[in-house]
């Protein structure tokens, strides 16, 4: 079965960080480009963060620039996103998804509608 596992999330203080995973069984995520999106109560889903197959090219959402990093490791088939400085705003349920079609240099991140496979979701709530 193909799917993509997002884990890490929780609660955290303001200010605090969390490192969220994507774990792919069923397939070779070091041929997907990876996006990370979230969806806040109420509102639409948006892009976060994204990077390509090989790891060489990143992209991130001007609301993540400075605070989050996304990286990958192939041999383990999972993407991170490392959260920092978070704000009550980050919060929401992220969502990985992958993308076959991807280009290596990624000038902006693909549109949600480019991706092939998606996660369930892991919640992140930013409160004190």
């Amino acid at each position: 079965q193909l799917q993509l596992v997002e884990s890490g999330g929780g609660l955290v203080q303001p200010g605090g960080s969390l490192r969220l995973s994507c774990a792919a069984s069923g397939f070779t995520l070091g041929y997907y480009a990876i996006g990370w999106f979230r969806q806040a109560p109420g509102k639409e889903r948006e892009g976060v963060s994204c990077i390509s197959s090989s790891g060489g090219s990143t992209n991130y959402e001007d609301s993540a620039k400075g605070r989050f990093t996304i990286w990958r490791d192939n041999a383990k088939n999972t993407v991170y996103l490392q959260m920092n400085s978070l704000k009550p705003e980050d919060t929401g349920v992220y969502y990985c998804a992958a993308d076959r079609g991807a280009p290596q240099l990624l000038r902006l991140c693909p549109s949600s509608t480019k991706y092939d496979y998606w996660g369930q979701g892991t919640q992140v709530t930013v409160s004190s």
